[in-house]
């Protein structure tokens, strides 16, 4: 998984830079950064046809 295809993953004009946009707590964001996850639990694919799909 990466985090360019991750729904959370944006751009922040102000700061002019992409950054993930999920809420997470201090404690999660301390396992991601360390290497403890293998996976982020939060990654969504960014599937801007999934509405689409539903509606046919």
């Amino acid at each position: 998984m990466s985090c360019d295809t991750c729904v959370y993953y944006v751009y922040d004009e102000d700061g002019d830079y992409y950054g993930c946009d999920v809420d997470m707590d201090e404690d999660d964001y301390g396992r991601l950064v360390s290497g403890r996850m293998r996976s982020c639990p939060y990654y969504q694919p960014d599937d801007e046809y999934r509405v689409v799909r539903k509606q046919m």
